[in-house]
C-alpha cells in the first residue's frame, strides 16, 4: 500500500494505483471523459489535470501513478486553472446544438461545461464538420462533429466486446471515429457505447428525438432475456416504456448490459399485443370478457380431466415466466392430477437431468477462473455479459477449452475439440477416460474404450494443473439427444480434477423453474399427442418448441389448447382455442432466479396494457374456478413465500440423478447433420418483435444456413446464394453464408425461425443442395 495526501486528506491505495483511484477512495471528484474504470488508461482527454507537488505542470490524474508521500491538489488554483484551460480547447470545435441534442440533461460535457467553461468562446474561425454515417439500425452516428476524441467507444470494442467496431482515423483536429469500410456496428453489446459516450455522439437510434430524459420515470428491473439476470433502468413516459439502460450491480453484469437487453423494449408495445380474452368459435375468433373466458377454459379442464384423466392435461412455459407464474401454473395443474407440466423446452433427454441446474459458483468468480471447459455452447450469443466475463479472465491468463461444432466465433483465444454434435459423446468420454488414466480411476459405467486423442489429453491435463476451474455444459449440450450422457462425464471430470461442474441454463428464469417444480417429464412427453388440454404460457409453438411440425401435430389432436400469452402470432392462432392475455414482465411483480440462484423481485414499471391480468392473477383465479386448495392469494409476495422460501438455495443442485453412461460411444453421422443454436434476438415473443434487433447482422443471420469452406467448395455457391436444406421429409430453401471454422459435417441451422419452422428436430441428418 501506498500513502498519498490528497486535498490535505491522507489515503492509502494499492502500489500502482492512479491519483484518480486515490480521488475516487476519498469521493473527491475530479473533472474526467476519458477515464473508465473498466476501460484501460487513454489520458487524452486531459480534463483530469491535477497539481502535484515539485511537478513543473499539472498532471493527468488518470495516468499518474502513486509514490510514498506524494502530495495532490485537484481543486487548486493552479489545477482548476489548466482544467478550464482544456475545456476551452474541447469546446472550440464543439457544436452549440444542446437544445436538439439526445444527450441534453444527462451529457458529461453540458455539466463540467457549467463548471469549467467560459461564458463566450475565443474562438472565431469555423468549426469542423464531421458528416453523418450510417452504422446500422442501434447506435445513431449522425451529429459526430460532437465527439470529444475520448475513444471511450474504441476501447470498449477491443476491451470488453472483444471486436473493434470503431476505430480513429486522421489527426489532430481532423481526428473522426469512424467504422472500418463502412461496415456496421451491431455487436451484441455496442449498445454499451451510448451509455459510456460522454457526449451526444452515440446516441440510440431506436430513442432518437422520442423523450427528453427529464421527462421520463425509472424503474428498477431485471433483463428476462437471458439466464444472467442483468440489472436494469426502465425508463417510461406516458405508461410507456421508452429506454431500458444498465443499472451497475458488479457482482451481476458490471456496468454492462446487452443489446437484447437494451433494445428488446420495442417488443413491448408491438401490434401483436394482445389486450382482450379471445376464443375461437367455429374456426373465428371473437374477443369476449374476461369471465367467459375463464368459465370457458374451466369447463374445458373439467369436462377433460373427468372424461379422459388428470394425465390428459399438459402444460408448457417459457422460462421468461415469473417464479409467481411459474408456481400457480405447476400447482394448478398437479392440482388437477397431472404430473405434465415443462419449461424446459428444447431439453429431450431428461433421464438423468439435475433437480435444479444452475451455474456451480457466484458470476463474479467466473472473472478469477484458470481453467474453463466449456461443452456444446454458442457462448457469445447466449450470454453476452457472461463471456465477456469470460474474455476478460483469458487476458489475465484463464485458459478456455471448447468441445462444441465450431463456427461461433466467441472472440476468445480458446483451444479444444471442433465436431458434429453426434461426437461430442465420444470427445468428452475421450477426456473422461484420460482424466480417469492420469488419476489411476475407473472410467464411470458405461463409457467405451476408447483411444484418447491428443486434443483430449490437452485438455485432461489442463483440468488437472489447474487451481480456480470449472466445466460449464451450454445449451446445445443441454439441448443434446445425449445429454444425460454428457452430464454425467461432465460430473466424473469436475468430481477428479477438482473443478466445479455448471450449466448456463437457457432462459430468465430457468433455474427459478426448477426450484418453483415446474419441470417434470420433459417436453417430448407433453408433446406426444397424448394431451387432450394444453396450456401454454408465453409460447409460440414455430419459435419456441424444438421441433415444430410434431409440436403443430400434437396440438391438433389436443382437445383444447389455452393459451396465456401476451402476444398472438400465425401459429398461436392456428393451434389455439382461447387466448387469455397476461401481462409483460415491465407490467407486473415478478421475481427471477438468475444462473447463480440470486432471486430477485422487479416491480411494475408501467400499468398492463388494455384489459391484459398478470398471469399470476390468471392463475390464481382458474385454481379457484377450478375448485383447488391454495388459492386463495392476495398478493404476489404471498405467491412468492409459498414459491421460495428462505432455504431455496440449499436445493440448488447439478448432478446427475444417474451416475451410468447410456450410450457408451456413438457412431458419428457419415452425412451432414444439423447443429442449432437458437438465434440470438429469437429467443422469446418480446424479442422477436424488436425491430431494430430484427434489421441487425445477427438476427439475419438466423435465417441463414452456415456452412463450413468445404461444402461451399463441393456445391459450388457463393456467400448469399440459396441452397435447399431437407431434413425429415421437409426442405426450405435458405441463403448460404460462410462458416469457416464450423466442424466438418455439421450445418447450422438456428432454431426459432421462420426457416426452422418448416423443418425437423434441432438435431439429426440432414441434406444440402444448391437450389
Amino acid at each position: 500500500m501506498v500513502e498519498i495526501e490528497l486535498d490535505g486528506k491522507t489515503v492509502e491505495v494499492p502500489q500502482g494505483s492512479m491519483v484518480m483511484h486515490a480521488a475516487n477512495k476519498l469521493g473527491t471528484y475530479v473533472p474526467h471523459f476519458c477515464y473508465h474504470k473498466k476501460l484501460s488508461i487513454a489520458a487524452n482527454c486531459r480534463m483530469c489535470l491535477v497539481e502535484v507537488e515539485k511537478a513543473p505542470k499539472p498532471l493527468p490524474a488518470c495516468a499518474t501513478p502513486v509514490t510514498q508521500g506524494m502530495k495532490v491538489f485537484t481543486h487548486s488554483a493552479k489545477a482548476v486553472e489548466a482544467q478550464r484551460s482544456v475545456m476551452e480547447f474541447l469546446l472550440i470545435n464543439h457544436p452549440l446544438d444542446c437544445p436538439i441534442c439526445d444527450q441534453g440533461g444527462e451529457c458529461q460535457l453540458q455539466d463540467l461545461a457549467v463548471g469549467y467553461g467560459k461564458s463566450n468562446s475565443r474562438y472565431d474561425e469555423e468549426k469542423r464538420v464531421i458528416f453523418h454515417k450510417n452504422v446500422g439500425p442501434l447506435i445513431s452516428m449522425q451529429e459526430m462533429s460532437r465527439c470529444i476524441h475520448c475513444t471511450r467507444c474504441v476501447r470498449f470494442g477491443q476491451e470488453v466486446a472483444g471486436v473493434m467496431e470503431l476505430g480513429m482515423i486522421n489527426r489532430g483536429e481532423h481526428s473522426e471515429i469512424t467504422t472500418f469500410v463502412g461496415q456496421t456496428v451491431d455487436s451484441e453489446l455496442s449498445g454499451n457505447m451510448i451509455d459510456i459516450c460522454p457526449v451526444g455522439a452515440l446516441t440510440s437510434k431506436p430513442f432518437r428525438y422520442a423523450a427528453r430524459t427529464w421527462e421520463l420515470g425509472r424503474k428498477r428491473s431485471v433483463s428476462p432475456h437471458d439466464s444472467l439476470g442483468a440489472n436494469t433502468t426502465v425508463q417510461t413516459k406516458d405508461n410507456k416504456v421508452m429506454r431500458v439502460v444498465a443499472l451497475e450491480n458488479e457482482a451481476i453484469n458490471e456496468c454492462w448490459i446487452s443489446d437484447r437487453d437494451r433494445f428488446s423494449y420495442e417488443g413491448l408495445n408491438s401490434a401483436d399485443r394482445v389486450t382482450t380474452p379471445m376464443v375461437k368459435q367455429g374456426g373465428q375468433w371473437l374477443e369476449t370478457d374476461w369471465q367467459s373466458a375463464l368459465d370457458y377454459v374451466t369447463h374445458s379442464l373439467k369436462t377433460i380431466a373427468a372424461q379422459s384423466g388428470p394425465e390428459s392435461i399438459g402444460a408448457l412455459a417459457h422460462p421468461i415466466s415469473s417464479a409467481e407464474e411459474l408456481h400457480l401454473l405447476q400447482k394448478m395443474v398437479r392440482g388437477l392430477g397431472s404430473t405434465q407440466v415443462e419449461t424446459r423446452l428444447r431439453q429431450a433427454d431428461v433421464k438423468a437431468a439435475a433437480t435444479a441446474p444452475w451455474l456451480g459458483m457466484p458470476i463474479a468468480k467466473l472473472s478469477e477462473l484458470d481453467r474453463a471447459l466449456i461443452i456444446g455452447s454458442f457462448l457469445r450469443k447466449d450470454q453476452p455479459i457472461i463471456a465477456a466475463r469470460i474474455r476478460t479472465a483469458s487476458k489475465r491468463g484463464l485458459q478456455v477449452m471448447r468441445i462444441d461444432a465450431g463456427g461461433d466465433d466467441w472472440l476468445i483465444s480458446s483451444s479444444g475439440i471442433s465436431s458434429a454434435p453426434s461426437s461430442w459423446l465420444n470427445s468428452l468420454s475421450e477426456v473422461a477416460l484420460a482424466v480417469a488414466k492420469a488419476k489411476s480411476l475407473t472410467a464411470p459405467a458405461g463409457v467405451a474404450n476408447l483411444s484418447v486423442f491428443p486434443a483430449a489429453q490437452k485438455i485432461a491435463d489442463s483440468l488437472i494443473s489447474g487451481s480456480a476451474k470449472a466445466v460449464l455444459l451450454g445449451s446445445a449440450a443441454i439441448a443434446h439427444p445425449h445429454a444425460s450422457d454428457l452430464h454425467v462425464l461432465a460430473q466424473f471430470i469436475t468430481e477428479q480434477t477438482g473443478a466445479t461442474l455448471g450449466f448456463l441454463p437457457v432462459g430468465g428464469n430457468a433455474v427459478g423453474a426448477s426450484l418453483v417444480n415446474a419441470n417434470g417429464v420433459g417436453v417430448e412427453s407433453i408433446l406426444s399427442g397424448d394431451r387432450k388440454a394444453v396450456l401454454l404460457m408465453n409460447i409460440e409453438p414455430d419459435a419456441d418448441l424444438p421441433n415444430p411440425l410434431q409440436a403443430r401435430a400434437a396440438l391438433a389432436k389436443a382437445n383444447t389448447v389455452i393459451a396465456l400469452s401476451a402476444y398472438k402470432s400465425a401459429d398461436l392462432l392456428e393451434v389455439a382455442d382461447v387466448i387469455l392475455p397476461i401481462s409483460t414482465f415491465t407490467e407486473t411483480v415478478g421475481t427471477f432466479v438468475n444462473a447463480e440462484g440470486s432471486a430477485q423481485t422487479i416491480q411494475p414499471s408501467v400499468k398492463p396494457l388494455g384489459d391484459s391480468r398478470p398471469a399470476w392473477k390468471v392463475l390464481r383465479a382458474l385454481g379457484s374456478l377450478l375448485d383447488l386448495d391454495g388459492f386463495l392469494f392476495n398478493l404476489p409476495e404471498e405467491v412468492l413465500g409459498e414459491a421460495l422460501d428462505e432455504s431455496y438455495c440449499t436445493r440448488l443442485s447439478n448432478k446427475a440423478t444417474s451416475n451410468t453412461i447410456t450410450h457408451g460411444s456413438t457412431t458419428p453421422t457419415s452425412g451432414l447433420e444439423r447443429i442449432a443454436d437458437v438465434n440470438i434476438y429469437a429467443g422469446d415473443q418480446i424479442v422477436r418483435r424488436s425491430s431494430a434487433l430484427q434489421l441487425t447482422r445477427d438476427a439475419k443471420r438466423g435465417n441463414q444456413a452456415g456452412l463450413n469452406q468445404k461444402l461451399f467448395t463441393e456445391l459450388g455457391i457463393k456467400e448469399g446464394e440459396a441452397v435447399r436444406v431437407s431434413q425429415g421429409g421437409q426442405s426450405v430453401d435458405m441463403p448460404a453464408t460462410l462458416e469457416a471454422n464450423l466442424a466438418p459435417g455439421a450445418v447450422r441451422i438456428s432454431a426459432g425461425t421462420m426457416a426452422s419452422a418448416k423443418l425437423g428436430p434441432m438435431n439429426g441428418p440432414i441434406t444440402v443442395a444448391k437450389a
